[in-house]
């Protein structure tokens, strides 16, 4: 078993009526073994480090609600005392006795207030993962159509995808900019590039490696973060990648007249306009 993101469904194309499922032979782990491997592997590492997180956001808190009542805890004390200290000495001050017997209530209350809040604090240091609820499952299977001449080329190869990611990374890394790979969540790019500085806004790359000089195909999770992300997304396409890679950069690929494919979800173009466009280099 491993994870995936679920957006990996908005690339997967419903199959046909009638299609069969998984052969007999196959046997599907079961849910309470499905539910093991995600806490331990997601759940357990996630929820320490929220907890480490709200560790220091209630420690935070905790101090500022102490400098917050003990001042003014400090300021009923004073004057309480200022009040006492007047009957001690025999002052006639008219409600004397009302003002000190609502100082002391309003002392109370601060304190009360104090304390309960600590305990509410206390316990909100603590978390705990919940039940987990089963939404669904899906059985994926190779798509009927993936000998067919338009469908063929979208086939990903690994070995092609690893040459095109290592030139794009490569171009990054030689004009200064400190570049991470998010290939494996499935979000629509798969690398993130920017300045030096980490405040420095962040570009967004999909890359493309075909063998010789074909078609680009965007997935649709692909193609909808471009048309979100606009300038900021950029397409790397990389033709040559069985030979000498030769890498085209076209920024804001939307733009482009995309054609769908509906069989597989996805939207295509020619190389020809890769090639023409690639002047928008970085």
């Amino acid at each position: 078993m491993k994870l995936h993101e679920p957006t990996v469904l908005l690339d997967i194309a419903p199959a046909p009526a009638g299609t069969s499922g998984p052969a007999a032979n196959v046997t599907l782990p079961d849910h309470h073994r499905v539910e093991q491997f995600l806490y331990e592997h997601t759940l357990a590492p996630w929820g320490e480090k929220i907890a480490d997180e709200r560790f220091d956001d209630v420690d935070r808190i905790r101090r500022h609600v102490e400098i917050s009542l003990n001042a003014l805890i400090d300021r009923a004390n004073f004057q309480q005392a200022e009040y006492l200290s007047r009957q001690i000495e025999g002052q006639t001050v008219q409600g004397l006795d009302g003002l000190i017997a609502q100082a002391e209530q309003h002392l109370d209350e601060l304190n009360n207030r104090l304390e309960s809040r600590k305990r509410e604090l206390e316990l909100e240091r603590h978390s705990a993962i919940s039940d987990i609820t089963h939404l669904g499952r899906v059985w994926i299977a190779p798509h009927p159509e993936r000998t067919n001449p338009q469908i063929a080329p979208m086939a990903r190869d690994d070995e092609i995808e690893r040459t095109a990611v290592e030139v794009a990374r490569r171009h990054e890394e030689e004009r200064g900019w400190i570049v991470e790979s998010v290939e494996s969540e499935n979000r629509g790019f798969d690398l993130i590039s920017r300045r030096p500085h980490p405040e420095d806004p962040k570009t967004f790359i999909e890359v493309k490696g075909r063998a010789g000089v074909g078609v680009v195909a965007l997935s649709e999770n692909e193609y909808r973060t471009a048309e979100r992300l606009k300038g900021d997304f950029w397409l790397y396409a990389v033709f040559n990648c069985a030979g000498t890679p030769e890498l085209h950069i076209i920024q804001n690929p939307a733009r482009l007249g995309w054609q769908p494919v509906m069989p597989v979800e996805h939207y295509q173009i020619s190389p020809n306009h890769i090639l023409l466009l690639s002047g928008d280099t970085r």
